[in-house]
Order: C-alpha cells, then structure tokens, then sequence
C-alpha cells in the first residue's frame, strides 16, 4: 500500500521529508500547506504531482488523507495534531513534541484515546550507529558502562541553513539548540538506557532572565538508574560545529559523532566504524522511513511515540527552566 501524506509545514524540515518521501516507494505526496503562499508555490514548482492548498484543515479532513505529517513550529503542533485525530489519521510529527508540558501532556492523553497511530520524527529509533550501540550492549562489548557525554558547540544559532526558521528558531519560546539539537540525545539515551531524571541543570541567556532570546550555554546533569549524564553545549566563537555523543565503556567506548559517524575505542585511538556504509546520511533517512512504514502496515518497529516523546519534552523543558 501507498500512503498519501499531508505535509503541514514547509520549512526546513517539511522540504527535508518532502525529498525523502519522494524517494520512498511506500509514501505519495498527495497534499501539502503552509502559512506563506511563496513556500506553497516554490513546493509546488519542485513537486508538481503534490497538490497545495490554502485551508490547512480541508486538507487534514480529506478521505484521501492517510498520514498527517506535521513540521510546524512546536507551539502549534498541538492545533494539527488534534485535528489529524479528529479525523482518524495516523500522526507523524517533528519533535520537540512541544514546549508547553501541561498542553503536551493533555494532547498525549488525546491521542492514546484515540487509538490513532503516532510517531515522532527520532532517527536514533532507528540509526544504523544507533542499532550497532543496541547491539553492542546487548553482547556485553562494552564491558560495565561508566557514563555518557554529549558534547555540542555551534559557531552560531540558528546555523545557516536554518535561517528561514530563525524567526521562531531563536528565540526561547519555542527554539534553542537545547529542543533542537540535545533533545535528540536524551531520546537516544532513554532508549538506550531507559528513563531518565534530571539532577541539575544551568542555562545562559545572552539579554537575561526576562528576555526573548534563546540560550547560548547549558550544562546538565542526568542519570538512567545510576548511570551518570552530562551535557554541555555552546553557542558562539570561530570554529566548526561540534556534535558527538559517547557511551564509556569499561572495555569499549563508542561515540556517534556529527549525527551519523560512529567510532570505537578500546584505549588506544579512535577507530572509525560501519565504513562499509557509503552515506551513512542518507541511509538513516531510508532506515526512517522504512521504520515508520512498518509502523503504518502493522509490522514491529521502532518509532518514538508520542509518549516517549513527551518524556523528552519534560526533561528539556525542565533543563531550560
């Protein structure tokens, strides 16, 4: 079967899943809206098959709608999610969830008693450096895990290529590399080592407590059970980005660094792994979708739901706080 999918939103990461989407042979772009009618026609001129609209809820409502994908800013992913539960249709969203606890939790409740079918766009659910991590704790081969770092650093924020998001992106309401970027690695590490609980946290903000822009610094401090998490992440200075997430290990330690790069160690230096993968990016993006169409055609997968998804949201929220 071939599922027709809304697009809600046409940013950065509407036009991310829009080229993935159409290079799945499980997934039709049958419908697409945003609020900026140059974004509706720039679609529409790359995907001529997609049809755009300007009445987002229409498009929700149709028969022919199977899946609504929502890549709107997070503080209206509540309004669409519940209209695609209104109207049945199974949710794929963006993460972070959303920013306001108490409205995502509400909205969790809706969908479980809905029974709609709900994901949240994690590629660590189904990462090839993810699973290999899986599988290496499963085997013992990293001996007794001591703990896990992550590490993040950006010469600027928002980067370049997300400029048309800065508008909301920048600011602390609804952006932050914090949601963006660290929410990512607790969703990893949760899945890896089950809930976590936030011991201590410290945000810096460039204008203050009381003004709008988005943090520039965190440090965090988490554990899973006794399993000690630490997070520190920057914004500002010349330099590369800098994004790598490690599990220390007593016999090997291994580290996804730059999102799809995984490499290992067992003292000595690190050695770079699944080298036989010629784009690991481009195959978590198949690896994705493939996950979520086995969710849709009631095969077992590995997609984040709404509710781990909202266990993320309050750790970041709480981090931010």
């Amino acid at each position: 079967m071939t599922y027709n999918v809304a697009f809600i939103g046409l940013g950065v990461m509407g036009h991310r899943m829009l080229g993935n989407m159409n290079r799945h042979a499980a997934f039709h772009l049958y419908g697409a809206w945003d609020p900026d009618a140059s974004a509706r026609e720039a679609v529409k001129a790359q995907y001529p098959q997609i049809e755009t609209t300007d009445e987002p809820d229409e498009l929700i409502a149709r028969a022919e709608t199977d899946v609504v994908y929502i890549a709107s800013p997070p503080a209206s992913h509540r309004e669409y999610v519940s209209k695609a539960v209104a109207a049945g249709k199974a949710v794929f969203c963006e993460k972070p969830l959303g920013v306001d606890v108490a409205d995502s939790r509400e909205m969790v409740a809706e969908v479980e008693r809905s029974g709609v079918l709900n994901a949240v766009n994690f590629p660590f659910a189904r990462a090839v450096a993810a699973d290999y991590i899986v599988g290496e704790l499963k085997a013992g081969g990293l001996g007794e895990v001591a703990g896990i770092d992550v590490r993040l650093h950006f010469s600027s924020w928002p980067r370049d290529w997300q400029a048309n998001a800065a508008p909301w992106l920048s600011k602390r309401a609804e952006g932050g590399f914090t949601r963006e970027v660290v929410s990512h690695y607790v969703y990893l590490t949760e899945r890896l080592f089950g809930p976590a609980e936030l011991l201590a946290s410290h945000a810096r903000y460039p204008d203050g407590p009381a003004g709008e822009e988005a943090e520039t610094h965190l440090l965090a401090q988490l554990r899973c059970g006794d399993l000690p998490v630490s997070i520190a992440g920057s914004v500002g200075g010349t330099g590369p980005d800098l994004v790598e997430y490690t599990v220390w290990g007593t016999r090997r330690s291994y580290r996804i660094f730059d999102w799809n790069q995984l490499f290992s160690t067992d003292g000595g230096p690190w050695e770079r792994g699944l080298a036989h993968i010629a784009d690991p990016r481009e195959e978590g993006y198949v690896r994705m979708l493939d996950n979520f169409h086995a969710q849709l055609e009631g095969r077992p997968h590995t997609m984040a739901s709404f509710a781990q998804a909202l266990s993320v949201q309050e750790l970041i929220e709480a981090m931010l706080a």
